[in-house]
C-alpha cells in the first residue's frame, strides 16, 4: 500500500476532539460573530482566544482542550462553543461524542448473519433497486435492479462488497453518479461520523486507509472534518447505457433488532 504524506493514523478522542474544534473554528470570519478587523490573519477563521472570549471560557484552557490534553469539558461548555460554532444539531451531538458524554462502544460489535427472511427483504421490492448495508457500508444483500444500477457494485473480490468503496473506487461511479462530489463528500461525511462512534472497530479503520491509499479526493477532503448522519433523500442517477440522468428518490430503513444495518430503497421518479 502506498505512503501518502496524510496517511490516516488513529488518533484518540482526544486528539479526535481538538480536530473537530479547530475545522470548525476555521470556517469562521470575525465578520460573522461580530468582532472588528484585527490586520490580515496568516490562517483562516477565527483566532483561539476570539473563540474562547465569545464562549465564556480560558483562552489557555481552551488552547488545551484543542491539543487533545486530558481535560474534562462539562456539557455546558460544550454548548457554548457549539452556539460560537454555528454547530448543527448532529454536529453538536458529534462534538458531545467526543469528549466524552455520549459513550461509543470500545470495542467491535460485528452484526449477526441476516437471517433469511432479512436477507430476502430486496428480492421482494423488484422492479425497485434495494439492498441492505451494515454500518460501514458493506453491502449486505441486494437484488437485480440494484446491481443493474450500480455495476460491479458487487463484483467478486477478495472483500465483501462495499458501497463508499465503489462512489470512490470504482471508475463506472462517476458516470452513474451525475452529482459524483456532493454524493461522495456526503459519504465520506457519514463515514467519520460512523467511524468516531466505533473508534476500535477495524472493519472502519481499513475502509478508511484504503480510501486515502487510493483515492485522492478522500485525502483531500478527510482532513476537512465534516460529519453527516444518514438520511433520505434524493440522487440523480445515469443508469449504465443511458445518456440522460433519471432523478431517483431513496429511502432509508434501519433494521430493528440490528439499528446499524440499513435498508435502502430507489423509487425512479416518472416525471424524470
Amino acid at each position: 500500500m502506498p505512503n501518502h504524506p496524510s496517511h490516516p493514523k488513529q488518533p484518540d478522542q482526544r486528539q479526535e476532539l481538538g480536530a473537530f474544534l479547530r475545522s470548525r473554528r476555521a470556517r469562521l470570519t470575525p465578520d460573522e460573530v461580530g468582532l472588528p478587523h484585527t490586520g490580515r490573519r496568516r490562517t483562516p477563521g477565527l483566532r483561539r482566544e476570539e473563540l474562547a472570549l465569545l464562549a465564556g471560557i480560558s483562552a489557555t484552557w481552551y488552547t488545551y482542550l484543542e491539543q487533545g490534553r486530558d481535560i474534562r469539558a462539562s456539557e455546558q461548555v460544550l454548548g457554548s462553543l457549539a452556539a460560537v460554532l454555528r454547530l448543527n444539531p448532529h454536529e453538536h451531538d458529534h462534538l458531545l461524542r467526543l469528549a466524552g458524554h455520549h459513550t461509543p462502544p470500545t470495542d467491535p460489535e460485528p452484526s449477526e448473519p441476516l437471517t433469511t427472511e432479512v436477507a430476502s427483504v430486496p428480492l421482494l421490492l423488484n422492479p425497485h433497486p434495494a439492498y441492505i448495508i451494515d454500518g460501514n457500508y458493506d453491502v449486505l444483500t441486494h437484488n437485480q435492479p440494484a446491481e443493474a444500477l450500480f455495476p460491479n457494485l458487487t463484483a467478486p473480490t477478495d472483500r465483501p462488497p462495499n458501497f463508499l468503496r465503489w462512489v470512490f473506487l470504482e471508475p463506472l461511479a462517476r458516470h452513474v453518479l451525475v452529482d459524483w462530489e456532493p454524493e461522495a463528500r456526503g459519504l465520506l461525511a457519514r463515514l467519520r461520523t460512523l467511524s468516531g462512534r466505533h473508534p476500535a472497530d477495524p472493519r472502519y479503520t481499513r475502509l478508511i486507509e484504503e480510501l486515502h491509499a487510493h483515492s485522492p479526493e478522500a485525502r483531500a477532503w478527510w482532513p476537512q472534518y465534516e460529519v453527516q448522519a444518514r438520511h433520505s433523500g434524493h440522487k440523480r442517477l445515469r443508469p449504465p447505457g443511458r445518456t440522460t440522468p433519471t432523478t431517483y428518490t431513496y429511502t432509508a430503513f434501519h433494521l430493528a433488532e440490528q439499528p446499524e444495518q440499513t435498508l435502502v430503497i430507489y423509487f425512479a421518479n416518472p416525471a424524470s
